[in-house]
């Protein structure tokens, strides 16, 4: 491909021989470019520079693209792609991004901008009073505004991906369900529980099937709350996950332990889900927290210092019967074998939920001491 030197007709009438010069080309997109350079002998020099990136195919060109037209396109063209959440939580960082950096041209992003916006973010309110946002937070918008980047690296608008840099966030476990909490809570569902209200089955003997089968197979709540009951044999106890209803993206086939599917029998109806709740969703985390309340769950807050605590501290949520499930689950199971029942892309994912103290109680019972200083030795 070619370059050429011009100069603009108006300005040649104006000036004459002082015009300046200009530099015109074919981009790989098959647009027409062209700069205005100067000199004669910087407009060669530019010339040769042009055509020598088109012939090494090392052509960047300059993108006019505005974010805020970017982003109409990337919403248009590839969030109606992403499930749900996905697009929920995408939306909200690039919306928390364009209200901190205040975006311009697609050009401006840079590295520079990208650790502008965590420092703001990290330091502004959090969810609960008197706490921060958290780096785990902070982490998962950097994880979708990467994304987003890419995509806009791929349409020619962004010429160089900026870098971006992660907080450091703790390694911690989460709330795991304790067998002694599991029963008191599982009781406390007859006595106490009042919703799901309007279907045939009583509301306790619903909780509880919830309760059992979300400890005994580890699925996520969202997972369970949209399993359709056509998705269940209830002679085999064969139950399906579709790929639409969960993270993986993936249809996955599951049996119920005898105990589960024992439970599940009695909550069978006639709505098309087998967990059907007819109330809005934070209704679900309200009842818990009440049933939770009667069996007497006070959890100490491991935030406690960092935040003013609420009601919802001292509760379980529902993923710590996930958690549950991969800690009681470790020593029963290979490693591959609880990844894929937890359907995890990544195996260090399946390590955070296993019981690594347990582990390393174990190999610390392993480790020489001398006699002398064992317990009852003379």
């Amino acid at each position: 491909m070619k370059a050429w030197l011009f100069q603009d007709h108006r300005q040649k009438q104006k000036l004459g021989d002082k015009a300046p010069w200009s530099v015109g080309w074919i981009d790989p997109d098959g647009k027409r470019r062209s700069k205005r350079v100067g000199s004669h002998s910087m407009a060669e020099k530019f010339c040769r520079k042009v055509e020598g990136q088109l012939a090494a195919g090392t052509y960047q060109s300059t993108s006019r693209k505005t974010w805020a037209e970017f982003r109409a396109e990337y919403e248009a063209k590839i969030l109606p792609r992403q499930a749900r959440k996905t697009q929920e939580v995408t939306v909200s960082a690039l919306r928390h991004f364009e209200r901190i950096v205040a975006p311009g041209k697609m050009s401006s992003i840079k590295t520079e901008a990208i650790d502008g916006y965590v420092a703001t973010r990290q330091t502004e309110k959090g969810k609960k009073p008197k706490s921060t946002v958290s780096p785990a937070t902070v982490n998962r918008e950097l994880r979708h505004l990467k994304s987003a980047f890419h995509i806009a690296h791929d349409w020619g608008y962004l010429v160089t991906l900026p870098k971006i840099r992660k907080m450091r966030e703790e390694s911690r476990i989460g709330a795991i369900m304790t067998v002694e909490h599991f029963k008191t809570i599982y009781e406390a569902c007859d006595a106490v529980a009042a919703l799901p209200e309007g279907i045939a089955t009583p509301a306790g003997a619903w909780w509880q099937a919830l309760l059992v089968f979300g400890l005994t197979t580890g699925w996520r709540i969202d997972e369970i709350l949209s399993l359709r009951r056509d998705d269940v044999d209830l002679k085999t106890g064969a139950i399906l996950t579709r790929a639409v209803s969960n993270k993986g993206r993936r249809d996955e086939l599951d049996y119920l332990t005898p105990e589960a599917l024992d439970h599940v029998r009695g909550v069978v109806g006639f709505e098309p889900l087998l967990f059907w709740w007819p109330h809005d969703r934070g209704a679900l985390w309200d009842e818990f927290q009440r049933i939770q309340n009667a069996a007497g769950i006070a959890l100490v807050c491991p935030d406690a210092a960092r935040h003013q605590c609420t009601a919802s501290c001292s509760f379980y949520g529902f993923h710590a019967l996930r958690r549950g499930y991969a800690t009681m689950n470790v020593e029963r199971m290979s490693a591959p074998e609880l990844q894929r029942k937890m359907r995890h892309k990544s195996f260090s994912t399946t390590l955070r939920y296993i019981g690594l103290a347990d582990k390393m109680k174990k190999a610390t019972d392993r480790v020489y001491v001398p006699d002398f200083l064992k317990t009852g030795a003379s």
